[in-house]
Formats: structure tokens, sequence, C-alpha cells
């Protein structure tokens, strides 16, 4: 989105006369002042409206900090529509100039909350990295938290490659690309070795220190160039030194290995393999966290009960039933509202009157063929348990199966667990949703912009994100 004063640019006015010379563009004053805070409260009466329909929904949520030392609150909304269609919404990216303590945080998201008119209890979870004040905002609001599996991800690669001889490679490798980054004619050498020797016209990448999938593709696009960067850096008496020797190439194609399982695995590769599963076992073992991850496993049609031990599976399926039993308990409670033609009346006498006996309590046809309240509900938990197992009787699908397009065909089939999956499967793994909002923020946040106002942020993120949406 460019800036606003882009409409008062002589090329902007120039372009649109070409286009149209009877069109008279409006001023910059227009834009911010009518035309985008009348968009925003129309793309935000429509996503309100959207949102309040929804019986339950996951959030993500983060604190950043712009170029003007501003800082903001994000919270975005996960949900399935009735299309089985996963739905995300930036529902805001405001101003928070609070101190960041978790009391005050946990106030701030339940007023975002409210602003939105969304129940806390239709909240299933909320995603967050694991900053201590957000942690500790959710404990106070009583909240179920996921951790973010990017960030646990990163910490657990981060905690395995602390090894001296990985440091050696790395570093090694970031010299070497660096060297190659900083002289075109470096780049040119290696241009010219690719095509001799047949490689990919591919550049070096360099490591981004925040993501660990950066340390990755570097080191693989080391390994797919070795040929040709040897060929150059050989020739270089400067930075012949830069070669990597035999032993730091073993250690950065165990790295590279390190997310592939593999039969052939160097005693390296085993290590950080087992380093890492080991972290996010201990870090995913809170119970409330497994039970929740077990629920939306087991009503994956991918999954189901393959990764649940057996000593699992029936805690499981009790907690799937009792769920579902409280979800009809729910739906069937009579509502407080006026009596219809089909409910029981009783006329009574008017005082006084003794001649008129009192009129028999109607009953509708229907009435007659109802079941007593004890069978009904002995014969629902039947039914219940009854499709738990014929869902879980049905083979898995395919790894690449979109599980919701699944549900949306055998909704039909299973329509209390259909509820329940709906319920689940929106959960985000990941607070990434929350960090593209603040990316998009940052593209915004402009030196060209560091005089927009909090709210006016607020207003241009949240119409990035959503108004295509719309």
């Amino acid at each position: 989105m460019v800036p606003i004063q882009a409409v008062e640019r002589d090329g902007f006015k120039q372009l649109l006369k070409t286009l149209d010379p009877r069109y008279t563009l409006p001023g910059r004053k227009y834009f911010s002042e009518t035309a985008l805070p009348k968009l925003y409260e129309s793309c935000r009466q429509t996503l309100a409206h959207e949102v309040q329909k929804v019986l339950h929904f996951a959030t993500t949520t983060d604190l950043w900090t712009s170029r003007t030392s501003e800082p903001y609150l994000s919270l975005t909304a996960h949900f399935i529509d009735e299309t089985w269609q996963l739905q995300s919404y930036c529902l805001q990216t405001s101003y928070f100039p609070d101190d960041h303590t978790g009391d005050i945080i946990a106030q701030g998201l339940k007023d975002a909350l409210a602003s939105w008119s969304l129940p806390e209890d239709r909240m299933v979870c909320m995603t967050t990295d694991s900053g201590a004040n957000v942690v500790s905002a959710l404990r106070i609001n009583n909240w179920q938290r996921l951790p973010c599996f990017g960030h646990r991800l990163h910490i657990a690669i981060e905690r395995s490659m602390r090894d001296p001889r990985i440091d050696r490679a790395i570093g090694v490798c970031k010299k070497m690309v660096a060297a190659f980054s900083s002289s075109w004619k470096k780049k040119k050498a290696l241009a010219d070795a690719q095509e001799q020797l047949k490689l990919p016209q591919h550049k070096l990448i360099t490591e981004s220190p925040t993501r660990w999938g950066s340390r990755q593709r570097m080191i693989e696009r080391f390994l797919e160039q070795e040929k040709a960067i040897r060929h150059v850096l050989t020739a270089d008496k400067k930075h012949r030194h830069l070669v990597p020797t035999w032993q730091d190439v073993e250690v950065l194609e165990a790295v590279s290995k390190v997310l592939a399982v593999k039969s052939d695995d160097t005693e390296l590769t085993k290590k950080i393999k087992q380093t890492i599963l080991e972290y996010l076992n201990t870090k995913y073992s809170e119970d409330c966290v497994e039970e929740l991850l077990s629920l939306a496993s087991t009503l994956d049609p991918r999954f189901k009960n393959r990764y649940n031990n057996d000593g699992r599976i029936k805690t499981i399926e009790t907690a799937v039933t009792a769920e579902l039993l409280a979800m009809v308990t729910e739906e069937d409670s009579p509502t407080p509202g006026p009596s219809t033609a089909a409910q029981a009346t009783t006329v009574e006498p008017e005082a006084g009157d003794a001649s008129e006996p009192a009129k028999k309590t109607k009953k509708s046809f229907g009435s007659y063929f109802k079941k007593p309240q004890e069978f009904r509900g002995e014969s629902l938990h039947i039914a219940i348990e009854k499709e738990i197992q014929s869902y879980l009787m049905i083979p898995e699908v395919d790894s690449d199966v979109n599980p919701l397009d699944w549900w949306k065909t055998q909704e039909i089939n299973f329509p209390r667990l259909g509820k329940l999956a709906k319920k689940y499967l929106c959960i985000p793994a990941s607070s990434s949703p929350s960090e593209r909002a603040f990316s998009t923020g940052g593209n915004i946040v402009t030196c060209h912009r560091a005089a927009l106002k909090p709210d006016a942020v607020d207003r241009l993120v949240f119409l990035s994100h959503n108004l295509k949406r719309m």
C-alpha cells in the first residue's frame, strides 16, 4: 500500500490525466479523513458480522515495536466456516503504550475480544511465542495456550547446534558467502564456473539469525554449488583460505540431513535430531497442551490415533464423547421465550367460578412418541460412541489430502464429530499470522510515513490483510 501522498505527485496526476482527462483527483486529505476511514468501517462491520456467527475460533497474538518506537499488540482470529474453508483475519494491530506486564496484557486481550463481541468461552486456544509476559497474561485470563511450534523448533535447532565442529563449519560458510556477496568479480567468476560445470545458475544464500530455515537453505545452496565455489576460490590466492576442508563439508552435510530421517545418518546427525526431539517433547509435555494436540490429531483423518499410545486412546475417546455430549446438551437447552402452539398450555379458572372445571393440558401429537429423558440420554451416549468408533475404523487418508476437504464430504456421515473437528482443526500451529501483521506494519511505517498516527497504522494493517477477503 503506497503512501497517501502519492495522489499529489506529478507523475501520478499525469497518469490519471492520460487515462481520463475528465476525472478530478481528490486530495490527500479526502483519502486520509474520508475515504480510508469509511472503507475501514465498512470492512470492519462486514467482518464483525461474520465472526459473530462463528461457534468456535482460535487466535494468535504478539507484541511489536515499530521503527518509530511505538508498541503494538496484534490479534488474529481463525475459524472454519460453513463451507469448511479455514478463515484467518487480522482483527487489530492496536497501539499499546502501557507497561507490558502480564496483568496489563491480559486486560488488553480481554478488551480486544470484547471490542469484536467475541465471547471468551468460544475461543478454543491462543497460539503465542514463549514471551514470559504473554504466557503470564494467558494464565491470568485462564485461557488455553498453545506454544508456537515455529519458535519452539527454532530454539530446539539452536540448542542442538551447540557443537564446536558446527560453529567452525557454519562460520567458514558464512565468511565464504560474504566474500562472494561483496565482490562483483567473484559473482561473475561463480556464474562462469556454474556454466562450465553445468550447475544451476543460483546465487549463494546467507543465514538470518532469527530463522532456522535460512541456515538450512544456506548449507543446501553451498553443497549444491561446492564444485563451482572451490573452482573460484582456489584460483584466488587472497581468499583461498576460505575453501572449506573435507571435515567442514562432512559437518555441513550432517547438518543438512537433520530434518530428514535416513538409515545412513552419521553420529552427529543422530545427535542433533535426538537433541531437537527431546527439547520439543519436553516443551509440549504439559497435560493441557498434550490433550489439546491429541484431540486435534484424532480429528484429523490423516492421523487419528497414529501418534497416541495405547494407554491414551481410551482416554481421548472418553474426552471426545464427553465433549460431544456437552455440545448436544447445550444445543438442546431450552431458551426462555414466548410459548408456541405446540407447547403445553394450562388455562386456570377465574376465582370464585367453581362451576367451570379446569381445562386439561393440551399435548401435541409428537409428545406421545417422546422417550423418557433418561433413555434418550443413554441412547445419545451410545449413538455418539458408535459414531466415534465408525470414524476411527475408516482407514487414514493420504497425508497430502486436505483434512477440511475430507470433512466437507464426510460431515453427513459424522455430523457430531464434524462440529468438534471445526472446533479443533482451526487452531494455528504457530503465531506467524501475528508476525505477518507486523511485517505489513513494518512496510507501512517507513521513513516516509514516520508521522502516521497509531490508529491510522491499525486501520492500514487491517485493510491490507482483510480487504481482499471481503
